[in-house]
């Protein structure tokens, strides 16, 4: 069923397992915990759920480093390169 609607809407090589890859990378955007994606992705250690699925999303890892310098520097302003987490 969903990959002739992908082939349909003009995507290929699209699953099941490519919805799961983008579920965790969006539990990754939220900011949600690897305790957690580990349960909702049924992952029986983190280690699957980090190894299995890629360390998460560049921008997220940009965003939480930012927000490290932020800290490092605590001079209660908002800098460029630090945007904030949603």
């Amino acid at each position: 069923m969903l990959r002739p609607a992908a082939k349909r809407a003009g995507l290929s090589s699209i699953g099941w397992h490519s919805l799961r890859h983008s579920y965790r990378t969006w539990l990754d955007e939220t900011g949600a915990p690897i305790t957690v994606q580990r349960e909702l992705m049924r992952h029986s250690t983190i280690a699957m759920a980090m190894d299995g699925y890629g360390r998460g999303v560049a921008s997220a890892n940009g965003k939480a480093n930012a927000r490290v310098v932020g800290m490092l520097l605590d001079d209660g302003e908002e800098h460029a390169s630090e945007p904030s987490f949603q």
